[in-house]
């Protein structure tokens, strides 16, 4: 491949980041802004936008200080962004590149919550920000009304994450197994 060809599917690829990142970032914002923690507003009966701030991993978890898993997930996108680069030297399946380009915008959209939100908000310094989520889908509820399941509440870059990853694990294994090797 030509360092012409790399240099424009890099542009396209970072592209894309920015544009991800952006629609992350102007929902957790429009949320951030506009709704009191806790409030939810139902958009459809097994949805509702719902402001909730995670201040761990998936699904609140924490076992390392904030400070720890916030510079985890910087080291994370640079390693995407050599992995990205070594990938398209080796001129991987288009479709692979998109699921790690949406593993690595969703990683940066928590990592904007991380570092700036706490500053910028008033309520941590940087690097000690919380992450906004805002997606709840209860879709099954007991006879008291509680929901048994889809309890969490997530974002858009958590979306992103996900979806990429279940999508390697289905369709793209031979493809990370073979960029590893």
């Amino acid at each position: 491949m030509t360092d012409k060809r790399i240099i424009s599917q890099t542009w396209l690829i970072a592209g894309a980041v920015v544009l991800l990142v952006a629609l992350d970032q102007a929902l957790k914002l429009y949320i951030r802004t506009h709704f009191a923690l806790g409030e939810a507003h139902e958009i459809l009966p097994f949805f509702q936008l719902c402001f909730v701030e995670n201040n761990g991993m998936a699904f609140g978890i924490q076992w390392l200080p904030k400070w720890c898993l916030t510079a985890f997930r910087i080291i994370m996108v640079g390693i995407l962004g050599w992995y990205i680069h070594t990938l398209l030297k080796r001129q991987a399946r288009a479709s692979y590149l998109t699921m790690i380009t949406l593993i690595t915008a969703g990683a940066l959209g928590n990592i904007i919550d991380c570092v700036f939100y706490g500053k910028l908000f008033g309520y941590e310094t940087w690097f000690y920000g919380k992450v906004v989520d805002m997606l709840y889908f209860p879709l099954i509820h007991n006879a008291a009304g509680e929901t048994l399941f889809f309890r969490p509440v997530f974002n858009l870059a958590d979306s992103y994450i996900t979806v990429a990853v279940f999508a390697i694990i289905l369709f793209f294994r031979k493809d990370l197994n073979e960029s590893l090797s």
